[in-house]
This record gives C-alpha cells, sequence and structure tokens, in this order.
C-alpha cells in the first residue's frame, strides 16, 4: 500500500460522506490525492478538503483507476454494482452499506475489536451498522472479561442515520407545529417531531426489522461469537445526531459493577460517563461530533442471572461510519 495513497470518497456530498472527508482532515490521514466521486447530479458541486476546493466527479465503473482506497458510503446498490469494479482495478473498498457485511469471504471490522481480520481481504472490508457499532464498543470488552452469551436492547437513533432530509425533515415539523400548521412528512411514515418510531428499517416476516437483526448477525461475526443472542427494539427518536443504546447483559461469569467499570475505563475508543448522585450519563448532544462513545448507567440487571445494565451513546455518523472507516484505512496502511 503506497504511504500516501489515493484516497476516493464514493457518496462524498451525503451526510456521512462529508463526515469521511472532515475525518480525514481531522486525523491527519496521509491522503497523497483526493477524488470525490457521487452521482451526477452531484457533479460540479466542490467539497473543501485542507483549504482547497475539490469538484465533485460522477461515479462510473472506470472511476477508481490508480486509486488505492476507496471509502463508500452511497448505499448498497452502488455498493453491489460499483465496489467489485473497484476492487478489480486493485483498490480497497471500506464499503459502509450492508451490502456485503454477512458475506464470509469480506472482513466486517471494528478496529478496536477485530482488526486483525483486515489481513484476510480481498479488496472489500466492511463497515458495520451504526448502531451495532457503538454498542460493541462497551459490550466487546464485557465480553472480553465475563463471556456475554446474551443481551436484550432497545436503541435511541437519531435522524440523521436516515440521511440529510430526515434532517429537514425534523426541523421543519418543529417548524411546523410551532406555527399552528399542517405537518407535512416525506421521509419518516409518521410524524418524528414530539413522538418516537418503533421502526428503523423494513419489517422481516418474523416481525423484528432489519436492523434489528443487524445487532446479533453483525455482532457474531464482529466479535467472533456464533452463538451470541440479541433481542433488539430499534427506535427512531427526534433527535439530530447521535444513537443511544438500552442494554441487559448477560454473561457466563459474575459480574459486578465494579468490576464491568473498571474493564470499561481501560477500554478503547469509550469514555466512562457515570455519576448519577450528579445527573451525569452519556447524552446525545454530549456526544455529537466526538470521536469516543460514551457509556453509564452501569448497574447489575436484577431479572438477569450474570446480568448487567448499561447506557451507551456515539455518533453515529462518526463512529458509527465515517470515523469507522478511515480507522479501517489507518489500520491498512500499518
Amino acid at each position: 500500500m503506497n504511504r500516501n495513497p489515493h484516497v476516493a470518497v464514493v457518496g462524498a456530498t451525503g451526510a456521512v460522506g462529508v463526515e469521511m472527508i472532515e475525518t480525514l482532515e481531522r486525523r491527519n490521514f496521509p491522503v497523497g490525492k483526493l477524488t470525490l466521486l457521487a452521482s451526477a447530479r452531484s457533479v460540479g458541486k466542490t467539497l473543501t478538503f485542507r483549504g482547497s476546493g475539490i469538484a465533485v466527479t460522477e461515479l462510473k465503473p472506470d472511476s477508481f483507476a490508480g486509486i488505492d482506497i476507496a471509502l463508500f458510503s452511497a448505499g448498497g446498490g452502488i455498493s453491489r454494482d460499483f465496489a467489485p469494479k473497484a476492487a478489480a482495478a486493485g483498490c480497497v473498498v471500506i464499503d459502509n452499506s450492508s451490502a456485503f457485511r454477512q458475506d464470509p469471504d469480506v472482513p466486517l471490522v471494528v478496529p478496536e475489536i477485530n482488526a486483525a481480520d483486515i489481513r484476510g481481504h480481498r479488496g472489500i472490508i466492511a463497515n458495520p451498522n451504526c448502531t451495532t457499532a457503538i454498542t460493541l464498543m462497551a459490550l466487546y470488552p464485557l465480553h472480553q472479561a465475563f463471556g456475554v452469551t446474551r443481551i436484550v436492547a432497545s436503541s435511541y437513533q437519531a435522524v440523521s442515520g436516515t440521511g440529510a432530509k430526515a434532517i429537514e425533515e425534523l426541523e421543519r415539523q418543529v417548524r411546523q407545529i410551532s406555527a399552528g400548521q399542517p405537518v407535512t412528512r416525506e421521509v419518516y411514515p409518521h410524524q418524528i417531531a414530539f413522538n418516537v418510531l418503533p421502526q428503523v428499517d423494513s419489517f422481516l416476516p418474523d416481525g423484528y426489522t432489519k436492523e434489528e437483526m443487524k445487532m446479533q448477525n453483525e455482532g457474531r461475526k464482529i466479535m467472533h461469537h456464533p452463538g451470541f443472542l440479541a433481542s433488539v427494539t430499534c427506535v427512531r427518536v427526534p433527535v439530530y445526531r447521535a444513537h443511544s443504546v438500552s442494554v441487559s447483559a448477560e454473561f457466563a461469569r459474575p459480574v459486578t459493577v465494579e468490576a464491568a467499570r473498571a474493564v470499561l475505563a481501560g477500554a478503547p475508543g469509550l469514555d466512562v460517563v457515570d455519576d448519577p448522585a450528579q445527573q451525569r450519563y452519556p447524552m446525545p448532544l454530549d456526544v455529537s461530533g466526538r470521536e469516543n462513545c460514551a457509556v453509564g448507567r452501569l448497574r447489575k440487571d436484577i431479572a438477569f442471572e450474570n446480568g448487567l445494565c448499561f447506557w451507551v451513546a456515539g455518533d453515529q455518523l462518526l463512529k458509527g461510519a465515517a470515523l469507522n472507516a478511515v480507522q479501517i484505512a489507518e489500520e491498512l496502511l500499518k
């Protein structure tokens, strides 16, 4: 791998694409050259990197000649079409969609957990689902110490996880309600302002949504834990940015709050924010724009044997997407 790689961002004008560009700059990733790719309607837009404007060019099958690393965040369909073409051109693809996450030939990576899996890549590496990544930042260190068997979890997911139009929808609905106007909706099936929607992604025949099953399926692969069980309810909340997850976890070995806190305090990429007496616990407002996730509300689970309850929050555009992708790229350079 070139020490100053030619990097492409696919889906450069989207919410995650913009974060990818900013994260490359903030972390001083040694970009030799940056190419910004998007659909035809975005061509001509200019985005700033290291003080210079870079024009967006159209994504085409032959866009990847000479590119070393491509960060994809343009949806599963685009990834399925273009990632194999990029890999065939000698480029390493880090894909933020769900297209390849369950492919046995594609590593699914959270660098703090399973960076070693990157070595087995065949040109494509998958970024996990944002809620899964944020949850595992707290769950995996506990698993290493106590052996997780199962979790019951509920997510509280920000609208920016859906994209820029969802952010606009929440802003518009708040204004409409404040002005006494009828509420209009385009993105979500119901009003999101001053409401919560117990649906993220589409429903499967068993009543779970695709998003809810990602926690178990992706968690098994990332943690190398094929018996891991996760019963999850994913909820969209009227928060602009950063996801939160309430977790009740059961472990194979006895766990105390003190022992868990000591484990979490030493975990990479994670801050312990847990002082109930001072009303200190992780909140979306506090983790927005921050690279680290935060964990708190640690307490013994009184319904599970060897159980622990905790609350974890993280910026899903960063650790859940752009930051994790850039961290994978950093691992490639090692």
